[in-house]
């Protein structure tokens, strides 16, 4: 008798996050048109960064995005790493957590 088991188990996690998550290390480079609504991803786990797609209801509930609407036509850098002090613009904060991405791969060469 032969027996094959092809049962797998399987464990879906999904944690809500209470902290944003950075989405990318840089920030988007993105034309607005004046007089238009746009909702910047506060959260990080949009797939439609830098704009929100409703995924933080789901993975980060306590995180909702900002809502902008510019006066003017114009090409400005929104924040990807989601750790700007002027939502939703960026305000050069990546550079911290690029430093802490080295800091922590070093870490891990030395242990």
């Amino acid at each position: 008798v032969k027996f094959v088991s092809h049962f797998v188990p399987q464990v879906q996690c999904c944690l809500e996050s209470t902290q944003a998550v950075p989405a990318a290390r840089l920030p988007y480079r993105v034309k607005l048109s004046a007089g238009k609504h746009y909702a910047w991803c506060a959260c990080g786990h949009s797939k439609k960064q830098p704009f929100c797609d409703g995924t933080h209801t789901k993975k980060a509930p306590s995180i909702s995005p900002f809502r902008f609407t510019p006066e003017k036509d114009r090409t400005v850098l929104l924040c990807a790493c989601k750790q700007t002090k002027n939502a939703p613009y960026c305000d050069g904060s990546h550079l911290k957590v690029i430093y802490q991405d080295v800091v922590k791969y070093l870490k891990g060469i030395f242990k």
